[in-house]
């Protein structure tokens, strides 16, 4: 019987949990420590306060989506090493589309400055 691809799993309900927390307490001062931290989204406090709205959804729904392509597992026979191609794969797309949306909506309610 096919496994759930483990990795994607937990990373998306990392991602779940972490999104979910973030919506709940988002960083209120522009800091290098927590939150979503570019330097686009740390050039002012309104930038600041936007990307960590925007960015803590798409986590939640990006998480949420990596959630449920674990399940590929069971339907897709993946040997080993293609498993952990796919699971690694899976896990470095979701990162790009969260960073590259939340950059993409920054520029457009913000501009390039």
């Amino acid at each position: 019987m096919n496994q759930i691809l483990l990795v994607p799993m937990i990373t998306g309900l990392i991602f779940v949990i972490t999104g979910l927390i973030f919506q709940k307490f988002p960083p209120k001062k522009i800091n290098g420590l927590v939150g979503y931290r570019t330097k686009k989204s740390m050039k002012s406090q309104e930038s600041w306060d936007f990307a960590q709205v925007y960015s803590s959804q798409q986590t939640v729904k990006i998480g949420s989506i990596l959630t449920m392509t674990s399940f590929s597992g069971l339907f897709f026979p993946f040997e080993d090493p293609i498993k952990g191609a796919v699971e690694l794969g899976l896990t470095f797309a979701v990162l790009f589309l969260l960073i590259s949306s939340t950059e993409k909506e920054l520029k457009s309610k913000f501009g390039e400055n």
